[in-house]
């Protein structure tokens, strides 16, 4: 297991937010937790609880392929599992209420998916 640097959520939110700095990597994120969302209702409406096990499935494998062909960087989920779950919700809570620039610019991160040292 690789080290953890971030010891609070607080420590890992910024860093969260630079990992994801470019906005087509933020985009698959958004369409991997929305697929999320609509299968966990859809397993939970239907009562057909073997598709439970599709949930992650369906949010992880667009953000994976996010990291590897957009951010071209290592996903924060293989170090930080939990916090990586959270910030991802709370990022895309934030989208969903128009808040997310003024996070993003708090934590470095430029308009133009460009982070600044």
């Amino acid at each position: 297991m690789a080290m953890r640097e971030h010891e609070t959520f607080g420590s890992f939110w910024p860093f969260y937010l630079r990992e994801h700095a470019r906005p087509a990597t933020r985009a698959w994120h958004y369409v991997g937790s929305t697929l999320a969302i609509l299968v966990l209702i859809g397993a939970v409406v239907t009562r057909t609880w073997w598709a439970l096990a599709a949930v992650p499935v369906a949010g992880y494998f667009f953000a994976w392929v996010s990291h590897a062909f957009v951010e071209r960087n290592k996903p924060a989920t293989f170090t930080y599992p939990l916090w990586s779950l959270i910030g991802d919700y709370r990022m895309y809570a934030l989208f969903l209420t128009g808040r997310l620039d003024a996070e993003l610019e708090k934590a470095g991160v430029n308009p133009d998916g460009t982070v600044r040292a």
